[in-house]
């Protein structure tokens, strides 16, 4: 069964950080690419970073809006990705979910989400 679970989300202050992880399991984490994806109400949901599969050439991609605060990284002998939050704003508060992508419609894998809420 496949599974995506996230973690390390909460409440932090304005200027503070966080780190979100996401666990994955029941397929080929290695030949994925991996997303952050973050939706707040009433908005678009929003793809926040992205890093692909290392034989498709390992390309990491953020959004304009988080460019030089957020990074995200990859582990795939934990079948990990985890994107680390700093000098957060309030604009960032969402919830944020990992996805998973085979290059197919029927390879796209989502995680339940988890809350991230910047606020002083």
């Amino acid at each position: 069964q496949v599974q995506l679970v996230e973690s390390g989300g909460g409440l932090v202050q304005p200027g503070g950080s966080l780190r979100l992880s996401c666990a994955a399991s029941g397929f080929t984490f290695r030949l994925f690419a991996m997303r952050w994806y973050r939706q707040a109400p009433g908005k678009e949901r929003e793809l926040v970073a992205a890093i692909s599969a290392a034989a498709t050439g390992g390309r990491i991609t953020y959004a304009d809006s988080v460019k030089g605060r957020f990074t995200i990284s990859r582990d795939n002998t934990k079948n990990t990705v985890s994107l680390q939050m700093n000098n957060l704003k309030a604009d960032d508060t969402a919830v944020y979910r990992c996805n998973a992508w085979g290059g197919f419609d029927y390879l796209d894998y989502w995680g339940q989400g988890i809350r991230v809420t910047v606020s002083s």
